[in-house]
């Protein structure tokens, strides 16, 4: 892989996770911009160090890393899920930084319309859906 498309990959990243955490960061949840754009770019990494140890050790299991990131994930968002009495917030932003490692991860390994796609319907479920439900609760 070229450092231009590794730049880019990252780039690309950079930008996925700024329009999600930016959306949360207006909203002013535990896990913002920052936090998204380092989940975004820290999964676009580990798919490409999978794609380049599948070319270097030929039959390296690159779908371990898609695991052992799934697993991480995990466990970052539930240090976003907070138990306030009866009501438990922080899921939709632990589902975020879920989906945030998915996106990183297919930008990592190239797949951009994938990734690019699946940042547009995570916006418009957290913004557009999010405003849905407060009507609907009211």
């Amino acid at each position: 892989m070229d450092i231009r498309t590794i730049i880019l990959r990252f780039f690309i990243a950079l930008l996925c996770g700024a329009v999600i955490g930016l959306e949360r960061e207006i909203r002013d949840k535990a896990a913002g911009l920052r936090t998204h754009i380092l989940v975004c770019i820290g999964a676009c990494l580990f798919g490409m160090i999978g794609a380049e140890m599948a070319i270097a050790f030929d039959g390296a299991d690159i779908l371990r890393i898609a695991q052992g990131l799934l697993i991480g994930m995990g466990f970052l968002g539930a240090g976003v899920i907070v138990r306030e009495g009866a009501s438990i917030t922080g899921l939709t932003t632990a589902a975020g930084i879920w989906v945030m490692g998915a996106i990183g991860l297919g930008i990592g390994v190239g797949a951009y319309r994938v990734a690019l796609i699946g940042t547009i319907f995570c916006l418009l479920t957290i913004a557009v859906f999010g405003t849905v439900e407060r009507l609907v609760k009211k």
